[in-house]
Formats: structure tokens, C-alpha cells, sequence
């Protein structure tokens, strides 16, 4: 830790204003997180390296044009031929620029980084949704978890878990988490009262009012959060190159480094590709209608009389009503 005077701030000198030493007491109080929760940490260093890593060497088993069948062939049921047809020159891209494994190794940490925000942010959301108290909590942590610069992120995780995976995922974790949460909370509390109002009068308790008439109305904007969590932590994925984070980012970094032009383009023109399909994907999730997905179950025969349908009911009441 840096020696700092008590009295250091020199614009205010004569005007007798102290400095603070906010940095000194921040970085003593991550010393003692780390001396405190070493387990923990050591447990969430050894989980996300088993997860990303296992995760890149499962997408890196089939040959790239192999995966790349697939990859279309999810596109073409979230969405459409058309989404299909454009996935396979965005893959091929990558393939013939030779940085298909860095890119499934990005792929890798971002779908790591993207469920872990996620299984934080909806819960949360629906709590902050919930609870004036939770919302007035949760708003300024996650002011500043966004306003924060990026790169800021990456000095307390690489200090953490040191050069590596861990580091990169946990500081994509922190930058991609509060999209999730306002989307969610915002989708929640823009639920018609009245559908609410009509579910309780049908006699379905809070569960069954969330699950069956909130989160199903609330599904779309839900979604878009979704998509920004993910948007976002593909964007940081990159600056997890600084950190050893591996994948495209360490070809971004290696390129500053050696101020290798070509190559930052193509690793970046690699992330590009990427960000459309996960986006064309991620969107299509919000609104499944006319994917061929719901083409194909449509064709399956209604069961008749599921339960639960007198929550559906209320809602289908008032709308009509």
C-alpha cells in the first residue's frame, strides 16, 4: 500500500480541506474480504475455471463446420431461415481468419459470465419488483456497477483470483449484472394491476401469480434485458484479455501491445460476428411467435383441461372486460 499524507490535497490547500484517503480505507477493506472469505473465493476461482473452461473444450469437440450446422440450425428454430442462412458467413468469418478456438473460448466465458449475472438479476429484479425498501437498496449499488469504468473492474478481480479465467468472468459478472435487474423490475411493475387484482380474485396466491400471470407478461421485456446482459458481457470479455482472461480478448491485448494492427482488427471484426448472432438470437428469444419453433409445437394436438387455467382466465377476463 502507497504511504499517503493525511493532508495531500493541494488545490485545496489554503482553503484547509483534508484529503481523504477513500482509496487507503477501500483497499483495506478488500484486504480484509480476501483474508475473511478466502475459502469462497478459492471455491468461485476453481468453479469458474472448471465451468468456462469445460464449456470451451465441449464447443471445441465437434470440427468448427460441424458446430457451425448447429449454430444454424438454432438460429433457424429461434427465429428463421433467413437467421440461418445469415449465421454460417458470420462463422465461416472466424474460421478463415484462424481465431475459431479464441473465439469459443470468448463464447466460452461469456455464456459463464451471462448465466451466473442472470440467475443473480432475475431474482433480484422480482425482489426489487416486490419491495419499495430492496429498490431503493439495490438502485445506487447498481448506478455504480455501470458508471464504473470497465477496466476499473479488473484491478480488484485480478487482485482476487490473479491472471486468468476467474478474473475476467468476475469482473463480466459485475459489469453485465444491472441491465438484468432494472429490466427485470421494470417488466414486473408495468404488469396490469387489474390482471393482478383479477388473478387474486380467482384465488391464486402470490406464487401462482407471479409464475403464471406476472413472468408470462412480463416475459418480453424480461428478455431485453436478457440480450443487454449478454451484449455486455461480450464487451467485456474482451477486456478481460488485460487479465489473462484467454479468447479474443488476449488477441485485442496482444495487439495493443505490439501495435499489430491486422491483428486487432480481425480479433475484433471476430467479436463483431459474434455480438450479431448472439444478439439476432438472444431477440428472437423475445418473441417466439413466429419463430419456427412455435410453428412446429403448434402442430402438436392442445391437451385439454391444464390446471392452473383459472389464473389464465382472470387475465383473458380482463382484458375482454
Amino acid at each position: 500500500m502507497s504511504a499517503r499524507t493525511p493532508f495531500a490535497a493541494e488545490e485545496t490547500e489554503g482553503a484547509g480541506i483534508p484529503r481523504l484517503d477513500v482509496g487507503l480505507w477501500l483497499e483495506e477493506g478488500f484486504d480484509w474480504f480476501q483474508e475473511t472469505f478466502a475459502q469462497l473465493i478459492a471455491w468461485f476461482d476453481y468453479a469458474f475455471t472448471t465451468t468456462s473452461q469445460g464449456l470451451a473444450d465441449i464447443l471445441a469437440g465437434p470440427d468448427a463446420l460441424i458446430l457451425t450446422v448447429i449454430l444454424a440450425a438454432i438460429a433457424w428454430l429461434m427465429r428463421d431461415w433467413k437467421l440461418a442462412l445469415l449465421t454460417v458467413p458470420l462463422m465461416l468469418f472466424i474460421v478463415a481468419v484462424d481465431l475459431w478456438e479464441e473465439a469459443l473460448e470468448t463464447l466460452a466465458l461469456v455464456a459463464v459470465a451471462a448465466i451466473v449475472a442472470l440467475l443473480i438479476a432475475i431474482p433480484l429484479g422480482i425482489l426489487a419488483a416486490k419491495s419499495r425498501a430492496v429498490s431503493s437498496a439495490v438502485r445506487p449499488v447498481l448506478d455504480l456497477m455501470q458508471t464504473m469504468p470497465a477496466l476499473v473492474w479488473l484491478i480488484p478481480t485480478m487482485a482476487m483470483f490473479g491472471l486468468g479465467m476467474p478474473a475476467g468472468i468476475t469482473a463480466t459478472i459485475i459489469f453485465a449484472l444491472p441491465p438484468g435487474v432494472r429490466f427485470t423490475e421494470l417488466a414486473i411493475r408495468q404488469v396490469d394491476s387489474e390482471v393482478v387484482e383479477a388473478g387474486h380474485a380467482f384465488g391464486a396466491g402470490q406464487w401462482q401469480i407471479l409464475f403464471r400471470i406476472q413472468l408470462p407478461l412480463a416475459t418480453k421485456t424480461i428478455m431485453a434485458g436478457v440480450n443487454q446482459v449478454i451484449m455486455l458481457a461480450l464487451s467485456m470479455a474482451v477486456f478481460g484479455g488485460f487479465v489473462g482472461a484467454g479468447g479474443l480478448g488476449n488477441e485485442v491485448s496482444a495487439a495493443i501491445n505490439t501495435l499489430d494492427l491486422g491483428r486487432g482488427l480481425e480479433a475484433g471484426l471476430c467479436v463483431v460476428m459474434l455480438a450479431i448472432y448472439l444478439d439476432r438470437v438472444t431477440a428472437a428469444l423475445g418473441s417466439l411467435e413466429g419463430s419456427t419453433l412455435s410453428r412446429l409445437l403448434r402442430r402438436r394436438p392442445k391437451a385439454a383441461g391444464q390446471p392452473g387455467e383459472g389464473t389464465e382466465a382472470a387475465a383473458a377476463s380482463t382484458k375482454t372486460g
